[in-house]
């Protein structure tokens, strides 16, 4: 069944608000990031009303974010079925990508290793091992179990960035205030905990230099409009 209402509480909640009835906060925030540009608007494909706020996954997330095709090496061939669901999707001016991933507090970014079945798993393993190669190629930590989610991310971003050369940016959006599960009230707690996430796989403490993008949203703005 298609859903009608925003999500009850949390980061989904959030982005949900967000897209819909602030978005130029939401413009600004991404903006002050880096990952838009000035005089770059945005078209929100996900996580829209019209689409009963569906979070897209795998060529259909592509598709939505204006992609129809990887011109060198397919998503098939990197990654299996079923991979990372995007909380947000959207076109940035004439042929950017963003892909979202929202957090509204910070137990949301410790995440298990994958689950996937053994095949499964020898092919992300494999992604994993080639992505951490580009982004810290100092690193011996098994990505698979280190801040799995993170790093599937990051996977994804590098097949779509530095394989195929085309202008992704993921964003992982991070709200402030999000009193209804307590989450952090300044962008510093969200620094702190991000350091962790860097420093446990290898990471360089800054990604803004390969297109990876860290942006705050405080909730505040969006209490009178639920």
């Amino acid at each position: 069944m298609r859903r009608t209402e925003y999500a009850a509480a949390g980061s989904q909640r959030w982005l949900q608000l967000a897209v819909a009835k602030a978005p130029d906060q939401l413009h600004e925030a991404l903006a002050q990031a880096g990952a838009v540009r000035p005089g770059e608007k945005i078209e929100w494909k996900a996580p829209i009303a019209e689409n009963g706020f569906a979070e897209p996954r795998d060529n259909e997330a592509l598709r939505l974010a204006g992609i129809e095709s990887l011109p060198v090496r397919s998503l098939a061939t990197f990654w299996p079925r079923r991979g990372p669901v995007w909380d947000a999707v959207a076109r940035v001016g004439q042929a950017a990508s963003l892909f979202v991933e929202a957090k509204a507090h910070v137990a949301e970014a410790a995440s298990p290793p994958s689950q996937a079945s053994p095949n499964s798993l020898e092919k992300i393993r494999e992604a994993l091992s080639e992505a951490r190669s580009f982004y810290a190629p100092d690193s011996t930590a098994d990505w698979h179990r280190v801040f799995y989610q993170y790093a599937n991310r990051l996977a994804h971003h590098y097949l779509l960035w530095k394989v195929n050369g085309l202008d992704s940016r993921p964003v992982f959006l991070q709200f402030l205030n999000a009193r209804d599960v307590s989450g952090p009230t300044s962008a510093a707690e969200w620094e702190a905990a991000t350091k962790v996430i860097h420093d446990a796989p290898g990471l360089p403490a800054r990604l803004e230099g390969m297109e990876v993008f860290h942006a705050y949203f405080d909730t505040n703005g969006l209490v009178a409009t639920r």
